[in-house]
């Protein structure tokens, strides 16, 4: 998951913050950021590396998080990428709900609600199970 906001830097929880992902209590920082699939920043990063690579501004935290993004992107096309956000958009789930489902890639309604337990009761099994076999069936099909 990608932040966007105005700290930057590794993020440091305040002594007086809890925070819990599984309840989304994910900071301050984190109130307004937009969340994006791993397979969203592996085209943005390859958008930028030929132009880095020429200019021999390429860092190791550069190089690292894409050869990371290149390792663990679930979907490889760009058409398939905007096809499983439009399939996230409708639901109720937060930002972070929604990558999360489409960076794990669960096959399984149950596995999905053990690892985000946020989703709780947000949407229906059946509604989620769905889900989950439509974003399959797009990594499987995809160009």
């Amino acid at each position: 998951m990608i932040r966007a906001g105005k700290r930057h830097g590794p993020y440091r929880p305040r002594a007086e913050e809890t925070l819990d992902a599984g309840k989304l209590e994910l900071g301050e920082d984190f109130q307004d950021a937009e969340c994006l699939l791993i397979s969203e920043v592996k085209v943005l990063l390859e958008a930028q590396y030929e132009s880095k690579k020429e200019e021999k501004n390429l860092t190791d935290v550069y190089t690292k998080t894409l050869e990371y993004v290149q390792k663990f992107s679930r979907y490889t096309n760009r058409d398939t990428i905007k096809e499983v956000r439009a399939l996230l958009k409708p639901t109720n789930l937060e930002p972070f709900e929604c990558a999360q489902l489409g960076n794990l890639c669960c096959s399984e309604y149950e596995e999905i609600k053990s690892l985000v337990p946020s989703i709780g009761n947000k949407i229906s099994d059946d509604d989620l199970d769905s889900l989950l076999k439509q974003m399959d069936s797009l990594k499987k099909y995809q160009g």
